[in-house]
């Protein structure tokens, strides 16, 4: 019997994908290595800019177990950008040849029976090194004088982007300036860089059988099918001929988006070899060679006219591009200048960045790749207004607000939001973390003078998923036994794509969530796809997955028609099949009607690319208290209220996951993490011991909840969830942490928060210091490309 159900979307359907990672069943890059696989470790720089004189390998050649050592001169590989072209005069080399430019740059590779004998062979390589200046800091990188990382370019500046236009502050009222860091993060996945390249037919995982492949690639990554494109492109490999499988993926964030170098090298060994080869990246060299995130310098001014509305904005940034002009110096003068304009009305809007090329590790995406640097710097310069012209910082942001009726709505920088209702998210923040009530405790320990004081941090934040691009595909085959497979080029680390577009098919078919299964993460099986980054994947994998099985139901429908002899227009979706509504004992199961299908030659089927009009703009309100010892400067997170709003929900549990993850990271940006070099650019945040990451213990319990504004840009109405808790969070709580000093006459304490940035600034201000108001940007502005020069806009990642 076939019955009639309601629709799953919208209520919480636990991970189908928890059981194998909870059991161990789960396979990672590291575990799935084959007999006789031979394990490469990268000799990496040691100084962080020098001339490479010569490298002398014998020692290590002579270890038990190794088979060779390569240097470039030996592996001859192409430079290249990764992800991105920033500045095409500037590309990387996988193994660095007569220069190194930081520390941690490979220099060569070695390869071994063991770990340990590539480990001990490694460290015998000897470089000999011919010291150049280095430069550390990416503002004096762009100084008159400074030591170039590439003489060819004649500055360090790497690109730079300037909107134009006249003077934004022109009749403002007031003005607020504020010079602001927002720090260099290690992005410290729980699983780093890993690679296995098997040479051979089909090895490793089950393809479609279709073809055989010269290579098997197994990568940690986020987009296996763009990874195969770059491999190949770089490599001059037949794409045909190369498979690449993302196995479970111990956390990207951003920083497995494309090819590293070090991957590069590891398939040409593999190659050269004819045996596989697998690389997986310590803690250390994780620290070190990933790409980092954030970096950037912000020097913004906001001007008011007397009605306390903002008049016009002036940003000038500038952004950390690392050794190299790849993805992440990129992100500045993309996503970061997309997103300026936030939340606000704002009638007149001048950004100018410039990246700048200094000796440190690369910088690259980390989780919200650009936005959470525009929100920081528009919502503390908020607070700051707020205080110097003294009115409540809500209030303020209350005045300025983008209504409901202004959407679709053109920012100053031509972007297009779709949907929102920015003040009802922050109506129900407030509500939840009972704002007065919040306040009222704040003056009483005011009053009281005792050390630890209450601070309370206000954030509103919009920001773009989906950007780089509009579609996805799908595919979807009912079989003979009722069971539906989905086909999808999004490719998951983590954020349950598995449960989520089970739902959707389970929702338009009728049938079980558990009978359907979901094919990603291997080009053998899923023939195309742009992976998962920017937050993309619902909206677009999603879409593309309810479009394919709409297509099959349609397809259905007919025959069920045909078959029961019944009106087309009369048929309904059912627990586990098709039937005449009104009649569920006349009805047909999918596993019939596949049959049937197949019997006359085709397949209950529909593969094919599903379009998106354009990115979409979820947006939010947090609330964050945190609790400052004045003695001791340690700031304790005590609440934090997140709403947020990412349109249409399919999953109440997959997003509150999503939240507390985001939360995390943005909180954690605030208080506690910054990648640190010394002057002479060696890293001193290598391990977990010096760099700041927290645990669990160090958080409060999050509370989170929803507003929901459906997209019309896509036919479920969602928009991403993966990055708004890290681009509320980190403003929010920075707020707060300022926000408990500024009865002290404490204006602005840079990132991250730790305990001795807040002691210092509290005794400043105890003695009488006057707090930094303002300091005059670098003239490096005073000269840059107008907008339509400006490099292209970051990829979605």
């Amino acid at each position: 019997m076939v019955v009639t159900r309601g629709s799953i979307l919208g209520t919480e359907v636990r991970r189908v994908e928890d059981p194998a990672l909870l059991t161990g069943a789960g396979t990672y890059v590291g575990n799935a290595a084959p007999a006789g696989t031979l394990r490469a470790v990268f000799v990496r720089s040691s100084v962080a800019h020098a001339r490479v004189a010569g490298i002398d390998t014998t020692a290590a050649r002579h270890v038990p177990g190794v088979v060779g050592v390569w240097t470039a001169a030996d592996l001859a590989l192409p430079a290249h950008h990764g992800l991105f072209v920033l500045n095409a005069e500037c590309p990387r080399p996988p193994l660095a040849g007569d220069r190194v430019r930081f520390v941690g740059e490979a220099v060569a590779v070695v390869a071994a029976t063991s770990l340990a004998a590539a480990e001990d062979a490694a460290a015998l390589v000897e470089v000999d090194y011919q010291p150049l200046a280095a430069v550390v800091d990416p503002e004096e990188a762009l100084a008159p004088g400074a030591p170039l990382q590439f003489e060819h370019l004649g500055s360090n500046r790497a690109a730079a982007v300037d909107t134009g236009g006249a003077d934004p502050l022109e009749g403002a009222v007031r003005v607020v300036r504020l010079r602001m860091v927002s720090p260099r993060l290690a992005v410290a996945p729980l699983e780093g860089d890993a690679i296995l390249a098997v040479p051979g037919d089909d090895v490793g995982g089950e393809g479609d059988g279709a073809a055989a492949h010269d290579l098997t690639v197994w990568v940690s990554t986020q987009m296996p099918h763009g990874f195969a494109d770059a491999l190949c492109r770089v490599l001059g490999l037949d794409r045909s001929r190369l498979r690449v499988v993302a196995p479970h993926v111990g956390g990207g964030f951003g920083a497995k988006a494309g090819l590293m170098h070090e991957h590069t090298a590891v398939v040409a060994l593999a190659r050269r070899l004819r045996r596989p080869v697998l690389w997986t990246q310590d803690r250390s060299d994780n620290m070190t060679a990933m790409p980092h995130g954030r970096g950037q310098v912000q020097y913004v001014e906001l001007g008011f006219d007397g009605d306390l509305r903002l008049t016009g904005m002036r940003a000038r940034v500038v952004a950390d591009s690392g050794a190299y002009a790849g993805f992440g110096g990129a992100l500045a003068l993309g996503p970061t200048r997309m997103m300026a304009q936030g939340v606000y009305r704002l009638p007149r809007l001048r950004f100018q960045a410039v990246a700048a090329l200094t000796n440190t590790t690369p910088m690259g995406a980390f989780r919200g790749a650009g936005r959470p640097e525009a929100a920081q710097m528009l919502e503390r310069a908020m607070d700051v207004a707020a205080a110097e012209l003294g009115v409540d910082p809500v209030d303020l942001r209350r005045r300025n607000l983008l209504a409901p009726g202004d959407f679709p709505f053109t920012t100053t920088t031509g972007v297009v939001y779709d949907s929102g209702d920015y003040a009802a998210a922050l109506d129900r923040a407030l509500e939840m973390a009972d704002y007065d009530a919040l306040r009222a405790e704040q003056a009483r320990r005011r009053r009281e003078g005792g050390p630890r004081q209450l601070g309370i941090g206000v954030s509103t934040y919009v920001e773009i998923t989906a950007g780089g691009d509009s579609g996805e595909y799908a595919s979807l085959e009912v079989g003979g036994d009722g069971r539906a497979t989905l086909g999808v080029g999004t490719s998951a680390h983590g954020q349950g794509h598995a449960t989520a577009f089970a739902m959707i098919v389970a929702d338009r078919l009728g049938v079980a969530v558990e009978d359907v299964t979901v094919v990603e993460s291997d080009t053998a099986a899923v023939p195309r796809g742009a992976g998962t980054g920017g937050s993309r994947s619902l909206q677009l994998g999603g879409a593309a997955a309810a479009h394919a099985a709409d297509q099959v139901w349609q397809q259905a429908r007919r025959l069920a028609a045909e078959l029961l002899e019944a009106s087309e227009d009369d048929l309904t979706a059912a627990e586990g099949g098709v039937a005449v509504a009104g009649v569920p004992t006349k009805a047909l199961s999918w596993g019939r009607l596949s049959q049937e299908t197949q019997r006359r030659g085709g397949a209950l089927e529909w593969a094919g690319d599903v379009a998106q009009a354009g990115p979409t703009f979820p947006f939010g309100a947090h609330v964050a208290v945190v609790e400052v010892d004045l003695e001791t400067g340690r700031g304790v997170p005590v609440r934090h209220v997140a709403v947020d709003d990412c349109g249409s929900i399919v999953n109440p549990l997959l997003v509150a996951g999503q939240q507390h993850g985001g939360v995390a990271q943005g909180m954690a940006q605030a208080l506690w993490e910054q990648v640190v070099f010394d002057t002479e650019g060696n890293p001193l945040t290598t391990t977990f011991a010096d760099y700041g990451i927290p645990s669990a213990a160090e958080f409060p319990f999050f509370e989170v909840a929803n507003t929901v504004t459906p997209s019309p840009r896509n036919p479920l109405g969602a928009k991403g969830i993966g990055e708004s808790g890290t681009i509320g969070a980190t403003p929010a709580v920075h707020n707060a942490v300022v926000d408990a000093l500024a009865h002290l006459g404490v204006r602005h304490v840079d990132m991250p928060l730790t305990p001795a940035n807040v002691w210092r600034a509290v005794e400043a201000a105890r003695a009488g210091a006057e707090d930094a108001r303002w300091r005059e940007p670098p003239p490096v502005f005073e000269d840059l490309p107008e907008a339509g020069e400006a490099p292209p806009a970051a990829p979605d990642i």
